[in-house]
């Protein structure tokens, strides 16, 4: 029995032999993130890196990132002493490039995302360790480093190849968004105009090579119709890398009911986002109220922004902008349990790619209280580490069988230059 069960077990073993050690929210939070620290679906911190340093991380110290706030730009949100204390044992660094790059740019800067994430963990090896599979995840967290492991954020990273695929998982990438704010050639985007009524024929084809070499496919960012042509064509559980619930914050980045439905049959996760616009639908509905006030007086102002910035300094003192809390991430984890069950929770922050978390889990070291919260509600330790960690390990080992199945299978294959966007 690997290392990391039998310190699993033992936990187990001593709340049940002591049963007055877990009597308080906390206790329980802390009993469960013991015996299975966080597995975090999406961290931002590659494109920090791009952004704030381009990648040249020689100097960089990942141990305490406090100090990285320059002008308006705010501190960076994670930090090795910061995700120890948020109790995660495995995050999914995104490798995420932007959508609006060309292509072959795109696939350009995703690889050298990539090479910065496997320095980033070389230059903390004893505190980080690369995985590249459900072993490798539970290797890494029994000699108390955090397993690394990455996520492409946006099919534009493949460049409309098969090929680019396949390369990018074997330099590592273990799971890949369909999409990202963009409809590409084949799958239509959540947050823009769809052109394919979810995917086309070769995104159905991405789908199954994903499932075929083991690479987890994530519909966050993917439009409802491209979430169910996914779950269509899937023969493996999907994941969710950071959304939440439609039904209790509308926004289109969110996953539906329809869908959610669905996620039992397929065995997928939707690791909750800690993203307090994706969360709070009042704070949601006041972002567009702002952006349609700013909207209303550049039009009605035009050429004159010292009036515009006036009168938008007046509107914000008299429309305070509400704030988003730690329960309201447990709402949607309530809520994705009322409609498909406790096996379908995960966590997926998006810490360093939001502005900041919701009060109380401003940053990467919050996870503990948002866990003390759902034993509040209920949890018991067992719900607890199916969300923290059980879940992601289930799907991802999960996957790899069903990888391991395909071995002799042909690989899926389309003429070089050949147009992805045909439908048929």
């Amino acid at each position: 029995m690997p290392k990391f069960r039998t310190l699993v077990s033992l936990a187990a073993l001593a709340v049940a032999a002591n049963p007055l050690a877990a009597q308080t929210p906390e206790d329980v939070a802390a009993a469960a993130l013991e015996a299975t620290p966080v597995w975090d679906g999406h961290n931002d911190v590659p494109i920090q890196l791009r952004a704030r340093f381009a990648n040249m991380i020689n100097a960089f110290d990942f141990a305490d990132t406090l100090d990285t706030a320059e002008g308006e730009r705010a501190a960076m949100h994670s930090d090795l002493t910061r995700l120890s204390r948020g109790k995660v044992g495995a995050q999914f660094w995104s490798v995420y490039v932007s959508a609006s790059l060309p292509e072959p740019e795109a696939v350009q800067a995703t690889i050298e995302q990539i090479d910065v994430t496997k320095r980033l963990i070389a230059r903390n090896q004893g505190r980080l360790q690369l995985a590249l599979t459900a072993d490798d995840v539970e290797q890494a967290i029994a000699k108390g480093r955090i397993a690394s492991l990455m996520g492409m954020e946006g099919g534009h990273s493949i460049g409309n190849s098969l090929a680019v695929l396949r390369q990018m998982y074997d330099l590592g990438a273990r799971y890949m968004t369909l999409t990202h704010g963009r409809t590409l050639d084949w799958a239509d985007s959540a947050t823009d105009a769809p052109r394919h009524d979810g995917l086309n024929a070769f995104g159905m084809d991405v789908v199954r090579e994903m499932n075929r070499i083991g690479m987890l496919v994530d519909l966050s960012h993917v439009s409802e119709a491209a979430m169910h042509d996914a779950l269509d064509a899937a023969r493996a559980p999907v994941i969710f890398s950071h959304s939440g619930a439609r039904a209790i914050n509308g926004h289109l980045r969110n996953v539906p009911d329809s869908v959610l439905r669905r996620l039992p049959l397929n065995g997928g996760v939707v690791m909750v986002v800690a993203l307090p616009w994706f969360l709070n639908e009042d704070l949601r509905q006041h972002a567009a109220d702002e952006a349609a006030e700013k909207a209303r007086l550049e039009a009605l102002f035009p050429g004159a922004p010292d009036e515009v910035e006036a009168r938008m300094a007046k509107w914000d003192a008299e429309n305070r902008e509400p704030v988003s809390t730690i329960s309201d991430m447990a709402d949607h984890i309530d809520h994705i349990r009322n409609v498909a069950g406790i096996d379908a929770i995960g966590i997926g922050g998006d810490y360093d790619g939001m502005p900041h978390g919701p009060v109380g889990m401003e940053d990467v070291s919050g996870y503990p209280a948002l866990f003390a919260e759902l034993a509040r509600r209920g949890y018991s330790q067992e719900d607890l580490e199916k969300i923290s960690m059980r879940n992601m390990m289930r799907v991802m080992r999960e996957a790899e069988v069903f990888a391991a199945s395909q071995e002799g299978v042909a690989p899926v294959e389309y003429p070089v230059g050949a147009p992805r966007d045909e439908e048929g």
